[in-house]
């Protein structure tokens, strides 16, 4: 795809990918539908489907196959009328904002050929195959630039996932819900629970999310598809335009894991959707005070909050306001440096409270770098196993170095500022820190100083 003149960057070809591995996957899934439903019916018709002008190597090549693709293939499956199937649904919601950015039909032929040797329809293997080209994906996304999407480590959704632990029967949410990692992670929870069908309705109906970019729309779609999902699960719009007074118990969820957008701002407007005294610009408060609405009485919810959003005053001060006084908020997990490198260095939290009640006591585990390891970075991700002790600790609770806890009173009294420093750091420990600090600020400096030098000395 790189030597296709059309592919403009990474971003660009990866969404060409994308689409074409979800049509062969769409197609690999027709053929076990058709097995197992005698009344399916494809909602693609006959020389659009991947098997009839794809899968054979010595097929449609050239300008003939380019001139397929651009003026009957996407014309045709953008124009689809989402009839009462499911499936039909899909496949206009992901062809809606997608696109064939390459120019050169035999490149485009070789890409084909190269898909064609995967087989999605081994039901032993498909998923893990997927995986692997889900994760290189997203590792390529991450030179994306600024079509790069935000992505959470598999670690934090599965310690996430597992705390709030998700049962069959209960409606799953994640309102920005990007490549679906909490999602698959939640299905991947349900499967190990006695009498898991996911072909049941309970399982189906069970799984939401939404997501306003069509790139990781499409690899969420496609995720699911290969988990099981079939039906519409996934809905491609921005939740925080949905005016807030539109929710009521009706549309309330059971569950909610998300790690919503911050640090960017919505359009103009967006936040008129909200009441007067929550109406901000900044993503991660107007998701956090959505959340507390849509989620039902007795509902579980665990998302990730950056440091900015644990004080301040304004809005965000009448939204922590209202977290504590609709839900209890029970638990803040202090993540450590590196995290979500490379797309940010901004500390994070895991907030888990539930619906049950207003918040009484907070517990706060300021999570630790395993030994040996100073920062995660790209050679050294953050690893389920890293989780242990906090997951120890969850069940059976006491305070010690890492963890303690703090009154409602104590948290009002402080102007309902969340962002509690761990009270059992000592002197020793924070000194040394500041030393490492102003260590690295003195290099910095010499640094700076070498390279102004030698720019100097270029213009004399």
């Amino acid at each position: 795809m790189r030597k296709d003149e059309g592919v403009d960057g990474d971003a660009q070809r990866i969404s060409q990918m994308v689409w074409m591995l979800f049509m062969k996957i769409f197609a690999d899934k027709e053929e076990e539908w058709k097995i197992s439903r005698k009344e399916y019916k494809s909602p693609i018709p006959e020389k659009l489907k991947w098997q009839n002008w794809a899968a054979n190597e010595d097929g449609l090549t050239g300008d003939e196959l380019i001139n397929f693709i651009n003026e009957e293939l996407f014309p045709d499956l953008k124009s689809i009328h989402p009839t009462d199937t499911d499936q039909s649904i899909i496949i206009k919601s992901v062809f809606n904002d997608t696109y064939n950015y390459m120019k050169s039909g035999n490149l485009f032929r070789q890409v084909v050929n190269e898909i064609n040797k995967i087989n999605f329809s081994n039901k032993n293997n498909e998923i893990h195959i997927f995986n692997e080209i889900y994760e290189s994906i997203l590792k390529e996304l991450q030179s994306a630039g600024s079509s790069g999407e935000f992505y959470t480590p598999r670690a934090v959704t599965q310690f996430m996932v597992e705390m709030v632990n998700p049962q069959i029967g209960e409606s799953i949410l994640d309102p920005a819900c990007g490549t679906g990692g909490f999602l698959t992670c939640s299905l991947d929870h349900l499967s190990m629970q006695t009498n898991f069908n996911k072909a049941s309705l309970k399982i189906q109906e069970s799984i939401r999310g939404i997501e306003k970019k069509p790139l990781p729309h499409l690899l969420c779609t496609t995720n699911l598809i290969l988990h099981g999902i079939e039906k519409p699960a996934i809905t491609r719009g921005n939740l925080l335009s949905v005016p807030y007074d539109n929710w009521n118990t009706k549309n309330q969820v059971d569950v909610i894991l998300s790690n919503p957008p911050f640090g960017g701002q919505e359009e103009d407007g967006t936040e008129r959707n909200f009441p007067v005294q929550f109406r901000t610009k900044e993503t991660a408060d107007l998701f956090l005070s959505l959340i507390i609405k849509i989620l039902k009485n007795h509902g579980r919810a665990a998302i990730v909050l950056p440091d900015s959003s644990l004080s301040g005053e304004g809005v965000k001060k009448r939204i922590r306001e209202e977290l504590i006084t609709k839900c209890n908020l029970h638990t803040i997990i202090r993540l450590p440096n590196g995290v979500f490198n490379p797309y940010t260095s901004i500390k994070t939290n895991l907030l888990f409270f539930d619906k049950s009640r207003p918040s009484n006591d907070i517990w706060y585990y300021e999570m630790s770098h395993p030994e040996g390891i100073k920062n995660y970075n790209k050679s050294r991700v953050i690893d389920i196993k890293d989780f242990q002790e906090i997951k120890t600790w969850w069940v059976n609770r006491t305070e010690h170095q890492f963890a303690w806890r703090t009154s409602i009173q104590q948290i009002k009294e402080k102007g309902i500022n969340l962002d509690i420093k761990n009270p059992n750091t000592s002197i020793e420990e924070i000194t040394e820190s500041t030393h490492d600090i102003l260590k690295s600020l003195r290099e910095s400096v010499k640094i700076s100083e070498k390279i102004l030098s030698d720019i100097e000395k270029l213009f004399n």
